[in-house]
């Protein structure tokens, strides 16, 4: 590069290859924290319960906000980007079956590690004070399955935004293991300041397990079937305490 040459970050970064990662970094910066901020059931708890109370259990229902808003705009959002902005596939985002073989296999494989620690997990006082995030879930049976269909819409939209909007999408332009260890620090950092480090810590090696899979299925799968897994796994062991 021609060091007389004017850096010119900001042109540079919308035009050709680099229009696309840009976009991606951006506007997922951008829903991650809107979601973070706005889009969670503590925001809900202290803004908007309050002049809600028609709609019932406030818990419940804020819980069900957080999973819609999740899925909103770390899901539907990004897709609306792939397919109108990039013109692209979501099936080239890990929106398929892929190999559903590798997605099954590895479910029967870690499906006995996932609920040991959601066991270990529920027996843990600080992480109760957490989970789940309906805490109205462990009223009913039919309470506790309309918790699991809203949380699998949780996961639904958390799974595409990091392990398909952003590890699939950078994959071209920074290489598959670089696409990988993105995604896998931003859900670290969306980890943190959870009840015990040990939930950070686990999703770096849950974020890389879950993405190499994901790659060699060529499908979101395999993390998605995991990850919703573990989570209510965990929210059923401490409804059953």
């Amino acid at each position: 590069m021609d060091q007389t040459e004017p850096f010119r970050p900001l042109p540079d970064a919308w035009q050709g290859k680099q229009r696309k990662p840009t976009i991606i970094l951006i506007s997922s910066a951008l829903l991650c924290t809107t979601w973070r901020y706005f889009g969670r059931f503590p925001f809900y708890q202290q803004h908007l319960a309050p002049h809600l109370t028609m709609l019932g259990d406030p818990g419940a229902v804020g819980a069900v906000y957080t999973f819609f808003w999740s899925f909103l705009l770390l899901g539907l959002v990004p897709a609306l980007i792939v397919k109108f902005v990039f013109r692209e596939k979501l099936a080239d985002y890990g929106v398929r079956l892929g190999n559903w073989r590798i997605a099954l296999g590895w479910l029967a494989l870690m499906a006995p590690v996932w609920l040991v620690a959601a066991h270990l997990g529920s027996t843990n006082p600080h992480v109760v004070q957490w989970y789940p995030i309906n805490r109205s879930a462990g009223q009913s049976p039919a309470m506790f399955g309309f918790h699991a269909l809203t949380y699998l819409i949780f996961y639904m939209g958390y799974e595409f935004h990091f392990r398909g909007y952003v590890q699939f999408g950078l994959r071209e332009s920074v290489g598959e293991m670089n696409a990988l260890l993105i995604q896998v620090v931003m859900t670290v950092l969306i980890h943190t300041g959870k009840p015990l480090p040990n939930e950070a810590f686990g999703s770096m090696f849950a974020g890389m397990l879950w993405g190499v899979l994901n790659f060699r299925a060529r499908s979101l799968l395999p993390g998605l079937l995991q990850h919703f897994l573990l989570g209510i796994s965990l929210d059923l062991f401490i409804c059953l305490r």
